[in-house]
């Protein structure tokens, strides 16, 4: 059973920075994509970033692009810095993962595993 589980966020004031972790566990596959998708309230869920494992290779949305950086440790925690937030930044923010041969990273409608979302708020 594949298992994604999110941790990080909070509260921030425009201009700020947090970081955010995900495990994927369960996966017995050993190229996988990994990303980060966000939902701010009445809006479309937005893939910002992911990480293909394998070959190792880094994708990110213009929307954030220059202000977050995601990378990958050898225990499959995945991670996303977040740097210089605005207040349009505030969503919450999930990680979701899949084999590559089946999703591609920017169509946050073709992940199969989730996790449960954690909130990110940018105030000013």
């Amino acid at each position: 059973v594949v298992e994604v589980m999110e941790s990080g966020g909070g509260s921030v004031q425009a201009g700020g920075s947090l970081g955010l972790s995900c495990l994927v566990s369960g996966y017995t596959y050993t190229s996988y994509c990994v990303g980060w998708i966000r939902q701010a309230p009445g809006e479309e869920r937005e893939a910002v970033a992911a990480l293909y494992t394998n070959p190792r290779s880094t994708y990110y949305a213009d929307s954030m692009r220059g202000r977050i950086t995601i990378s990958h440790d050898a225990k499959n925690v995945l991670y996303l810095q977040m740097n210089s937030l605005k207040i349009e930044d505030t969503a919450m923010y999930y990680c979701a993962a899949d084999f590559i041969g089946k999703v591609r990273w920017y169509n946050q409608n073709e992940y199969s595993y989730w996790g449960q979302g954690t909130q990110v708020t940018v105030s000013s």
